[in-house]
């Protein structure tokens, strides 16, 4: 049974920086694809940064170059470093795992085969 929980949410001025951490147990960590996605209050979900079990990574355009994807396998710890913050950056963020890596990315939320944290709140005000 994956799970997930994320921490490191906070409020932030425009143009700072935070660090998102996803803590993960219950599977064979360095098995699976993980990610981040956020989702804005009256917006759907979308996908922000991705890290298959390889190590390429895949960001939305809107996050490249400011946002960074990385884990720790001794940790078992997922992140999300994030600089030069923009008031549209502002949602809940969410991990999540597959051990598949279009199923992890795929903005369907009824594919099966992937694993939620509960979420994090990003406020950039």
């Amino acid at each position: 049974h994956v799970q997930l929980v994320e921490s490191g949410g906070d409020l932030v001025q425009p143009g700072g920086s935070l660090r998102l951490s996803c803590a993960a147990s219950g599977y064979t960590y360095s098995s699976y694809c993980m990610g981040w996605f956020r989702q804005a209050p009256g917006k759907e979900r979308e996908g922000v940064a991705f890290l298959s079990r390889d190590g390429p990574t895949e960001y939305a355009e809107s996050v490249k170059g400011r946002f960074t994807v990385s884990r720790d396998i001794s940790t078992r710890t997922l992140y999300l470093n994030m600089d030069n913050l923009k008031p549209e950056d502002s949602a809940t963020y969410y991990c999540a795992a597959s051990l598949s890596w279009n199923v992890l990315r795929t903005p369907s939320n009824s594919v099966r085969g992937r694993s939620w944290g509960q979420g994090t709140q990003v406020t950039v005000s």
